[in-house]
């Protein structure tokens, strides 16, 4: 009894000490210029694209709903491994890979074999975040790279659907460990990028009550019932640009763009009181987005020995 009462303390500290490896300190000695070297790649890229601080912050959601923070959203079909790109949430839709690709490259030239990737997707998602007005959090790193994609577990539901209910919305974030709060501060992310028509389609011929009705007209003009399916709409029509909190109030004005992003607001949703609080107060809202952002890094990491530090993201090593 006394042998396995030890034996669970040292599985309990290993498992403490493998967390504790996520600390916003971890390269501070491995490699000092990470963080900036990354910082400077990621303002390159959206100062020649502003939509790629959108793609940039989607990218790491999509990472981490999918078996973790682990970059396995990177990773390129080979002939033994279906790749997560060209699961329906990410095919054609999901963007930044090149950004990222150029991150690595640029933190390999100072500190080769040290950083991994899936760092680089969530310090990215930072970076791109503050650089068009959103909150500067401290980004935890020490995350290692997964040895494969799973691309069967983007296709069954890890990914929200763009036609997705408040409940199944709030199931799927709740096995991820996010709770209602988390998911209606991560949804403000729609304050920036734009959508394909093919996403919100739906929503605006089904004469449906949750939608203005000159708000519905003007986005037909671009998403024609037939045909326009790869049409783009900012998902703010407001500030598409800019990190802000009017997303929020488009959803109390029935202007949400997507189906998944009405329900948070409306006959009587839960989520009625946080939006209302957002839509009111921005800092509350800033503060709640980087809180979360955190939070959902922390999702099934690999640390310690586990996974690898890719050389480069594409492809295990």
């Amino acid at each position: 009894m006394a042998i396995f009462k030890i034996l669970v303390l040292l599985l309990l500290s290993f498992s403490c000490f493998c967390q504790a490896q996520l600390s916003p300190t971890f390269y501070d000695q491995s490699c000092p210029n990470a963080l900036s070297t990354i910082r400077s790649s990621i303002r390159t890229a959206i100062s020649r694209e502003r939509r790629m601080a959108a793609s940039l912050i989607r990218l790491h959601f999509h990472d981490c709903f999918v078996n973790g923070c682990d970059a396995s959203v990177m990773l390129v079909a080979t002939p033994t491994m279906e790749s997560e790109r060209d699961a329906v949430p990410n095919f054609q839709s999901a963007r930044g890979f090149e950004v990222i690709d150029q991150a690595k490259s640029a933190v390999e030239r100072v500190c080769p074999g040290v950083v991994s990737c899936a760092d680089i997707i969530a310090v990215a998602a930072r970076d791109a975040s503050e650089y068009v007005g959103g909150p500067k959090y401290a980004v935890k790193v020490g995350r290692r790279d997964s040895t494969a994609a799973f691309r069967a577990i983007a296709d069954s539901g890890d990914l929200p659907s763009f036609r997705a209910s408040l409940d199944e919305l709030s199931d799927l974030f709740l096995r991820k460990g996010l709770n209602t709060r988390d998911l209606v501060a991560l949804s403000g992310a729609h304050t920036l990028g734009q959508a394909q028509c093919v996403t919100f389609k739906e929503r605006l011929y089904d004469n449906s009550s949750d939608i203005d009705a000159g708000f519905s007209s003007t986005r037909k003009r671009r998403c024609p019932v037939n045909g326009g399916d790869t049409n783009l709409a900012p998902l703010d029509q407001v500030t598409p640009n800019s990190f802000d909190n009017n997303y929020y109030r488009s959803l109390m004005q029935k202007k949400g763009l997507l189906a998944s992003d009405q329900v948070l607001f409306g006959a009587g949703a839960s989520t009625d009181s946080i939006v209302s609080e957002y839509s009111r107060n921005p800092s509350r809202f800033a503060s709640d987005f980087g809180a979360a952002m955190i939070k959902m890094g922390d999702i099934q990491t690999l640390t310690g020995s586990a996974g690898q530090i890719r050389r480069i993201c594409t492809a295990v090593n």
